[in-house]
């Protein structure tokens, strides 16, 4: 995202780099809400909800007023991911989740998905080398991000016009390649 955002800066090309949840002072409420480890058990309806609360809250506070601004906006996260999470892992109704997102952000959906595809073992092991304490998310078991990458790539099945997969296993400054090759492609930035 930092490359990208230089990239396009480089260019010339005004932008907004943001990421779910989060993005406002409420929405990262919510996120710390959603990321702090627990006792008590989430209910994946509960999270669902305050997920699409602070979508609500960044879209029409954040990312709608920089689109109107002429302003390409990079957000770390969005709908996919919380089909994947909150839909596929967790079980809740595909048609309810989008349904939710309807209501949250309008019609407003990405020109583009990049999908940074990695086993969940990898990603496992690259949590526990950056140091610090895992969020609640990131203290999911193995099978739990197994069910997430697979939510992942049924969301590249039925929506692969808008989502590219990019190998996240690639050294980093192939993956930025890739990157920059399809932002290039399929935006002309």
């Amino acid at each position: 995202m930092r490359r990208l955002a230089a990239h396009l800066a480089a260019k010339g090309i005004p932008h907004l780099v943001t990421r779910e949840p989060g993005g406002t002072p409420l929405a990262d409420e919510i996120r710390s809400l959603l990321l702090t480890p627990r006792e008590e058990t989430v209910f994946p309806e509960t999270e669902l909800l305050l997920y699409e609360a602070a979508r609500a809250q960044h879209v029409r506070g954040v990312i709608r007023p920089a689109l109107e601004a002429g302003k390409a906006v990079l957000c770390d996260r969005f709908h996919d991911a919380t089909a994947a999470y909150q839909g596929h892992a967790r079980g809740l109704d595909a048609s309810r989740v989008d349904l939710l997102h309807g209501i949250a952000a309008g019609s407003l959906d990405p020109d583009l998905t990049l999908l940074f595809d990695l086993p969940p073992e990898t990603g496992f092991a690259r949590v526990a080398g950056r140091g610090g304490a895992a969020d609640r998310m990131e203290r999911e078991s193995l099978a739990f991000h197994r069910k997430v990458r697979e939510g992942y790539l049924h969301r590249l099945e039925s929506f692969g016009k808008r989502i590219v997969r990019v190998d996240a296993s690639l050294p980093e400054e192939e993956v930025f390649l890739r990157v920059l090759e399809t932002v290039k492609e399929r935006l002309g930035w």
